[in-house]
């Protein structure tokens, strides 16, 4: 007897368990169950699960029996012609869903080859395997598995034409590429997501080799001239706005241009770009500080009734401006009500974002990098036929990584750029490398890719003979113009002294344990030093009891909280947040006495 559960309930027993399961099989292929529910027989504990809940993982799989798969060439023929669906192959018990449950019962064949007579299933289709992301990558099933994990991760972080309305949204942090192509070495899943409607990448004359060690630990190198023509070129979009918010007593924001009465105000400078409605025109070129939207608050502190009655006058400047290191083009203007029915002003700055040393390229193999250099037209490289790469990718960075497929869509781009038609590079099904070499012998080209080079600088045939084709790079979000930051003196915290953290605020970059042991071993003692005085005080330092003593400049007088005036002081460099870890520990009512040493 086998016991029986539906959705983890018990429901009861069965004397035969294998015949109870596979006859609701049958049930469910007949269309007298739903294709919701799977049965599964664990023959272990004797037990039957049956389970209908929702939210449950399923994957439609290929009927098999007595060794043959029951999707036949009419069906195929039908599906082509649109006289059949999926979902009537699902209906017929032809296509079934399965749960992680009942695959535990399933013998799953990946392809129809491989089929014997204890198979209960096979695939639809063998690239089934993989996700969406991952079927984008060509010839994936030559590439190691971590590389094309971080291949498919790297394609979601491409810049290309992500909505056709771009122009009329307010998104946070957008990009367009200016030119954005359909890759030449495609997958079947490129056509069902019809992936031409929004590309995200270029076509690029990629050539391995090394130039000067500017490509090295994965660093691309970037002919100057395809940069200058549009390559890689993008619009960076980012909103910013402003809100006529509504207080207590009646007051509200206004947006206007403020008076020179307001409090705070700045200087007609600022706001030169301003129209009569407190609003920036369409195509101002602003820099930092410049005012984007003018508004005007109420004083935040009202404490008493009769300051509700206040005049205008009496407003703060609460205007919305450009942050330190912030540029862009006034784009668009948009005059809106939020929710709750407050007046909403929100402007949409744009900037063009041209490649540039530090910005980030990738393949779709995982194979990133960030350019190193960009090389003057005449300087680079070219085959004997005058082809000069657009982008140059190092050799070092394929032995260990051991992407091969990023090799075979070198050799496929470049079938496909002179057969004039595209390479198909799905997953388990794509085109066989013997076949494409075969091709590009018949163009006239060496079959293993290679070309002979000259060095543009020198004009000199390269010993080696250069390995180049077609390949669709892309270019990711990570721009360096977005992350370069810097500082000398700026804005500290008030609590530690040291500098405010972020580069919004015009903060510094933390040196730690590890960047200072760099700065050792380098000797830079007086670097060292000053990165590590950024919040240095000289206190008085109390000799008798070893704390920090109090100076009083105005009333000309020093003393200790503990030994009264009568005492010798001395003064101590130390960092500030040292002097406040001294004032916690002493608000603990733990004495933190400081020795003082002669200092010869």
């Amino acid at each position: 007897m086998a016991e029986v559960y539906f959705n983890s309930r018990y429901i009861g027993t069965v004397e035969d368990a294998a015949l109870f399961a596979s006859e609701l099989k049958d049930l469910r292929r007949k269309g007298k169950l739903s294709e919701q529910v799977n049965v599964s027989y664990d023959e272990a504990t004797h037990e039957v699960h049956v389970f209908s809940e929702s939210s449950r993982a399923q994957r439609p799989l290929i009927v098999v029996k007595e060794g043959r798969s029951l999707v036949t060439e009419k069906h195929i023929e039908q599906l082509t012609k649109g006289e059949l669906s999926w979902f009537d192959l699902v209906r017929q018990g032809v296509i079934e869903y399965l749960d992680a449950a009942e695959e535990e019962n399933a013998l799953v064949a990946s392809i129809e080859e491989e089929l014997t007579p204890e198979h209960t299933h096979l695939e639809v289709t063998p690239g089934a395997i993989s996700g969406l992301t991952s079927a984008l990558v060509p010839f994936s099933d030559f590439n190691q598995p971590s590389r094309l994990i971080i291949g498919s991760k790297n394609q979601k972080q491409a810049l290309g034409f992500y909505a056709a309305n771009y122009l009329l949204r307010m998104d946070m942090d957008a990009n367009i590429l200016h030119y954005p192509q359909l890759s030449l070495v495609n997958t079947s899943l490129h056509k069902v997501i019809r992936y031409e409607d929004h590309p995200a990448g270029q076509n690029m004359i990629v050539a391995i080799m090394c130039y000067d060690g500017y490509n090295m630990e994965d660093g691309v190198i970037l002919n100057k001239a395809s940069v200058e023509r549009g390559l890689a070129r993008s619009t960076y979009f980012r909103p910013m706005s402003a809100e006529e918010l509504r207080y207590s007593g009646g007051l509200v924001d206004e947006i206007r241009i403020p008076d020179k009465e307001v409090k705070g105000y700045r200087s007609e400078r600022d706001y030169r770009f301003l129209e009569e409605d407190g609003l920036v025109h369409p195509e101002a070129k602003l820099s930092q500080g410049d005012v984007v939207i003018g508004k005007t608050s109420p004083p935040r502190f009202l404490s008493g009734m009769d300051e509700y009655n206040l005049a205008g006058s009496t407003h703060r400047e609460s205007s919305v401006t450009l942050k330190h290191g912030e540029e862009g083009i006034a784009d668009f203007v948009v005059l809106t009500e939020n929710d709750e029915g407050n007046r909403l002003i929100q402007v949409r700055l744009r900037e063009e974002r041209i490649a540039e040393i530090g910005d980030k390229f990738t393949s779709r193999h995982g194979q990133k990098g960030v350019v190193g250099m960009l090389v003057p037209p005449q300087d680079i490289p070219f085959s004997t036929s005058g082809i000069v790469p657009d982008l140059i990718f190092t050799p070092h960075g394929i032995s260990s990584r051991m992407t091969i497929s990023h090799l075979i869509e070198l050799v496929g781009g470049k079938v496909a750029a002179l057969s004039g038609r595209f390479v198909d590079g799905t997953l388990f099904e794509g085109e066989r490398e013997e076949v494409l070499r075969k091709e590009l012998l018949s163009h006239g080209f060496q079959e293993n890719g290679k070309e002979v080079f000259y060095d543009g600088r020198t004009g000199k045939r390269m010993l080696a003979q250069i390995f180049v084709g077609n390949m669709y790079y892309l270019r990711l979000r990570h721009l360096v113009a977005n992350k370069l930051q810097s500082r000398a003196r700026g804005p500290i915290q008030l609590l530690t002294r040291q500098p405010t953290e972020g580069k919004a605020k015009e903060g510094g970059l933390r040196l730690g344990e590890m960047e200072k042991d760099t700065f050792i071993a380098h000797g830079a003692s007086l670097l060292l030093k000053e990165r590590f005085s950024s919040d240095s005080i000289v206190v008085p330092v109390c000799e008798k009891c070893g704390l920090v003593a109090i100076e009083d400049h105005y009333k000309n007088r020093r003393y200790c909280m503990m030994c009264g005036e009568d005492i010798i002081i001395n003064y101590v460099e130390m960092s500030y947040a040292f002097k406040l870890l001294l004032d916690e520990v002493r608000s603990l009512n733990i004495y933190p006495k400081i020795n003082l040493a002669t200092k010869y």
